[in-house]
C-alpha cells in the first residue's frame, strides 16, 4: 500500500510538472503567435504602401503610343 502511494504521489508530481512545462510553452507560443500576427498586418500595410506607391508612379509615365 505505501508503495502504491510513493508510485502514484511520483505520477502525481510529474504531472504536475508537466502541466506546468506546458503552461509555460503555450504562453510563449501564443506571445510568438501574437507577435508573428502583428509583423504580418505590419508588412501587409508596407505593402499596400508600396503597391500605392508603383501605381502612381505608373500613371506619371507617358504613353508609349506613337
Amino acid at each position: 500500500m505505501e508503495a502504491d502511494l510513493k508510485a502514484l504521489e511520483d505520477k502525481l508530481t510529474q504531472f504536475i510538472a508537466l502541466y506546468n512545462r506546458l503552461k509555460s510553452e503555450n504562453h510563449s507560443l501564443r506571445q510568438e503567435l501574437a507577435q508573428s500576427q502583428s509583423d504580418i498586418r505590419l508588412l501587409k500595410e508596407h505593402l499596400a504602401e508600396a503597391s500605392n506607391r508603383l501605381a502612381a508612379l505608373l500613371e506619371k509615365l507617358p504613353d508609349e503610343t506613337p
